[in-house]
């Protein structure tokens, strides 16, 4: 009588299961057995490659919730992503040590997702910190005093569109006189005695965030407003280049007339830089101070980047290790999370395609945890709704870390540590013989 067969292509006498690498006549023979017998395979019970989640998904009858329809159906392929997204996000970076930093790139606030996705994030405590294009900021403002984007169609002649008075960024359309009018607001408040000296973007948005707020509260809307909220919640927004926006020309038009407003690069950098360097030492927020729930433990602390697009924000939030690293001398290992939604490629060598692993080369990203690392090719106006309704849905809400009023203070903690890191910078008498070296 033959050795009674296993299942798997094997005998349970001799052990051995099927094998892509196998006897592959022997192994159709079992299988046959199998199908005449009715047996099942049992293939694949200890392999550790095959302990994923079974996709066995339940059928869609439209009574499920986003946070539902993610777990339960986004399995595979860039579904997957995102759903890995959703959950690195909700179940690590929004662990109560963690700060989290948000780059955007692309038109995202013209599309309204300032309002439906990004101030619900930042009022649940969800975001701590912002770096954003100053297009995206300026588009947003156009809410917040009240005026209207419509939808439209992409395939209207753009010819015709000018001549009738109409701006277009692909199917959102609006009047030309918003941005006269935003321009407007933003050279009247521009021109206050607050806004006469240098200050960092964050500074800058921080004021402007202020005067939006008073115009939303004149026009009874609510709040429409990405700098608002962020105002109003002590989130700072940085820009990494000030001059790349109609908010940026406003300014630098005022200036041909005198205006002493001024956003200095230097003070972006190293306050960017101080946030992550606080969010790693685990500073007390303010919160925890006045003694109500701790959102940081008071030693130790992890740093979170979400990152929408790619682009210069992108860079600008990730280079805050490599300034912490290499530039101040200050022990670090890089952030800790590393969440990106992103359309580009990464073969083209360009940072918006960028890598994780490929920024652990440069001390961006901890390269101890590069599994806590996920990249999603989706486009962010598909990912970004879904990654806000699924935390909403999954995460009660986080103290306010208002880091904005905390810039003093870390700051004082980057001064302190860059100057107990290295010795003084060599005069420049004295390195004529070293720059050579480094052409």
């Amino acid at each position: 009588m033959p050795p009674k067969k296993n299942g798997t292509g094997g005998s349970a006498k001799d052990g051995k299961r099927a094998s892509a690498a196998g006897p592959k006549a022997s192994q159709k023979r079992a299988a046959e057995r199998r199908e005449q017998h009715g047996h099942q395979t049992g293939a694949g019970a200890n392999n550790r490659f095959l302990r994923g989640q079974r996709i066995d998904p339940r059928r869609i009858d439209g009574s499920e919730s986003a946070a539902d329809l993610i777990e339960g159906t986004f399995l595979a392929y860039n579904a997957a992503r995102l759903r890995e997204a959703c959950q690195l996000f909700t179940q690590k970076m929004l662990e109560p040590d963690v700060t989290v930093g948000m780059s955007l790139t692309g038109a995202l606030t013209p599309a309204g997702l300032g309002m439906a996705a990004l101030i619900p994030l930042i009022e649940a405590g969800f975001v701590d910190w912002i770096i954003s294009t100053g297009a995206n900021l300026y588009h947003d403002t156009h809410f917040g005093l009240g005026l209207a984007m419509h939808r439209g169609n992409p395939q209207e002649s753009d010819i015709v569109l000018r001549e009738e008075g109409v701006v277009r960024i692909y199917d959102i359309f609006f009047d030309y006189d918003v941005l006269l009018s935003t321009d407007a607001f933003f050279r009247r408040i521009i021109q206050g005695k607050e806004f006469q000296r240098p200050m960092s973007s964050g500074e800058f948005h921080n004021l402007c965030g202020k005067y939006v707020a008073e115009r939303e509260k004149a026009l009874g809307i609510g709040q429409k407003s990405l700098l608002s909220a962020a105002y109003t919640a002590g989130v700072p927004i940085y820009t990494s280049s000030p001059g790349d926006s109609s908010i940026g020309m406003n300014v630098a038009a005022l200036a041909l007339a005198g205006n002493r407003c001024t956003i200095d690069p230097n003070a972006d950098v190293n306050e960017t830089a101080s946030i992550v360097l606080a969010a790693k030492r685990g500073m007390q927020s303010a919160n925890a101070k006045r003694g109500k729930r701790a959102a940081a433990p008071p030693t130790g602390g992890r740093s979170g980047v979400l990152i929408l697009g790619g682009g210069s924000p992108k860079n600008f939030m990730l280079q805050t290790e490599p300034q912490i690293q290499e530039v101040l001398g200050i022990d670090e290992k890089g952030h800790d999370f590393f969440l990106q939604i992103t359309d580009a490629r990464p073969d083209t060598g360009g940072l918006s395609g960028a890598t994780p692993a490929e920024a652990v080369s440069w001390g961006k990203i901890d390269p101890d945890r590069l599994p806590d690392a996920v990249v999603c090719y989706l486009d962010s106006t598909v990912a970004l709704p879904l990654l806000t309704a699924y935390s909403l849905a999954r995460h009660e809400p986080r103290p306010l870390k208002r880091l904005f009023d905390r810039r003093e203070e870390m700051m004082s903690t980057l001064r302190r540590e860059y100057e107990n890191a290295a010795e003084e910078p060599k005069a420049a008498g004295e390195t004529a013989t070293i720059l050579p070296q480094h052409r």
